[in-house]
C-alpha cells in the first residue's frame, strides 16, 4: 500500500494504510496504569483525523511514538494527510470510519482489536457544522436530527464500541471535542443544532465518566479555541482558532487525573 503506515503482522484490509485540573466529578478510583504496556505500545483512534484539529493531534500522538489510527469517513482523504505527515507516518494507519454508521464502527473496532490488540486513546473529534441563519424557532428539525446524529450520537456509538477496550487493559483516556458554543451558562442565539449538540456532548461526557470511575479510564471534553460566531445575513458563520494543546494534555492525564470536567486552555470552565 505505497509503503505508508506502520507496519502489522497481519494482512490489511477493507482500505487500511499498512505499514490544569479541578476536582473530578466522579472518583475514578484507585490508579491502575498501563501496566507493561510501553509507550511505543499506546494505542490512540482519533475521528475525523485527516485534517485540522484531528490532523494535529494524529501529528501530536505519533510524535509521542503512539501508534495512531487515523479515522476518516474518506479514505482518499486519509492517504492524502497521512503523505504530509513524513517520517511520522509509519506510525499512523488510516481507516475508513462514519460514525453514524454502527456496522462501520463495529468494522473499525474490530480491526483495532484484532491488529493491534489494545486501545488506549479515543479522541472523538468527528462531527458536523450544517446549520444556516436560522434561531430555534424556525430551524429545519432534519438539521437538527443530522447533526445530533453525527455530533452526539456517533460519538456515543464510537466510545461504546472502543471502551470494552479499555476496560480490559483498565486504563484510557477519552477526549471529547466541543465548543464553549454549547455552554448553558453563556448560550445564545444562532446555530441552535450544533449548540445543542455540543451541550449534549458534555452531558454526555459526565455520564461517562462516572461509568467508567474505578476502571482507569479518565473522560473530559474540551474546547479547541473561542469561537467567533456571525449571524445575520445570508447565513450564519463560525470560526475556530483550534489549538491541540489542551487535548493533547487530556490524552496524557495522569492516573490520579480530572475526569468528567470541561477545559479550554488548561483550564476548567464551566458548561
Amino acid at each position: 500500500m505505497g509503503g505508508h503506515g506502520f507496519r502489522l503482522d497481519m494482512a490489511h484490509q477493507n482500505g487500511a494504510v499498512p505499514g490544569k485540573a479541578g476536582n473530578s466529578p466522579c472518583d475514578p478510583g484507585a490508579p491502575q496504569g498501563l501496566g507493561s504496556a510501553a509507550i511505543e505500545d499506546r494505542v490512540a483512534v482519533v475521528t475525523g483525523g485527516n485534517r485540522g484539529l484531528g490532523l494535529a493531534l494524529v501529528r501530536a500522538l505519533a510524535q509521542r511514538r503512539t501508534r495512531v489510527v487515523m479515522a476518516t469517513r474518506s479514505l482518499d482523504r486519509g492517504w492524502a494527510a497521512l503523505d504530509l505527515l513524513g517520517d511520522l507516518a509509519d506510525r499512523v494507519a488510516v481507516r475508513q470510519l462514519d460514525v453514524t454508521d454502527q456496522s462501520s464502527v463495529t468494522r473499525l473496532t474490530s480491526w483495532v482489536e484484532s491488529q493491534l490488540g489494545r486501545c488506549d486513546v479515543l479522541v472523538n473529534n468527528a462531527a458536523v457544522l450544517i446549520d444556516d441563519e436560522r434561531g430555534s424557532l424556525d430551524v429545519d428539525l432534519n438539521i437538527v436530527r443530522r447533526t445530533l446524529e453525527t455530533n452526539l450520537l456517533g460519538t456515543w456509538r464510537i466510545t461504546q464500541a472502543v471502551a470494552p477496550l479499555m476496560r480490559r487493559h483498565h486504563y484510557g483516556r477519552i477526549v471529547n471535542i466541543s465548543s464553549s458554543l454549547g455552554r448553558l451558562s453563556s448560550m445564545g442565539i444562532g446555530l441552535p443544532a450544533y449548540r445543542v449538540s455540543q451541550t449534549s456532548i458534555s452531558a454526555l461526557t459526565r455520564m461517562l465518566a462516572c461509568d467508567l470511575a474505578g476502571d482507569g479510564i479518565l473522560v473530559n471534553v474540551c474546547c479547541p479555541g473561542l469561537p467567533d460566531v456571525s449571524i445575520g445575513g445570508a447565513c450564519s458563520a463560525v470560526e475556530f482558532t483550534p489549538s491541540a494543546d489542551t487535548a493533547m494534555w487530556l490524552t496524557t492525564l495522569p492516573d490520579d487525573g480530572p475526569t468528567g470536567l470541561f477545559f479550554r486552555d488548561g483550564e476548567v470552565i464551566e458548561w
